[in-house]
């Protein structure tokens, strides 16, 4: 006499793949479709197609030059290890400076020298770029000091209330506790 074997009974979990496969790989790559407004988003800001950044400051006269300054995201400073806490910002030089301006520089509080002046703007004079240390104990009244050297060896300077250019870092300022 023959025993015959039965078929194992398949797990509940297998029954359940079996059943929802199609629906779960379907959702699978969905998923993803939700964050591509971000994604391209994010891609039109670097490629410049939508300005200089989130938050436009307008134009700012620097001597007798003159840039436009825009916070490049409308949002905190963020800690960067060892470096601090950074903030990114663009700037364009007017069309007549661009070939008169040698750097430009991005400081919270008054450059004591060209050597103090801050941080570099780097890239093409259409759209330069900086990422600015923001001191955690920076007075909430503080400036943000635009230095500009040409290649005349001449150099000029502006300020604009830091208020103005980044509220989102006075807010974040009075969060930490910021001196009045």
């Amino acid at each position: 006499m023959s025993k015959s074997i039965a078929a194992p009974q398949p797990s509940r979990l297998s029954r359940f793949w079996h059943k929802w496969r199609f629906h779960i790989n379907v959702l699978l790559l969905l998923i993803p479709l939700g964050f591509m407004p971000k994604y391209f988003a994010d891609a039109a800001l670097f490629r410049g197609d939508i300005g200089l950044g989130e938050r436009e400051v307008g134009e700012i006269a620097v001597g007798p030059w003159s840039l436009r300054l825009a916070e490049l995201r409308n949002e905190a400073p963020r800690l960067e290890g060892p470096a601090g806490y950074m903030k990114g910002f663009n700037a364009a030089l007017c069309d007549a400076c661009i070939d008169q301006v040698k750097a430009t520089y991005l400081r919270i509080g008054k450059p004591r020298s060209l050597r103090a002046a801050g941080a570099l703007f780097f890239g093409t004079p259409y759209r330069m770029g900086a990422q600015l240390p923001v001191p955690e104990k920076t007075k909430a009244d503080a400036e943000l000091w635009i230095t500009m050297e040409g290649w005349d060896g001449s150099m000029h300077q502006a300020s604009i209330p830091l208020s103005q250019a980044s509220p989102a870092t006075l807010d974040w300022l009075n969060k930490q506790g910021a001196r009045p």
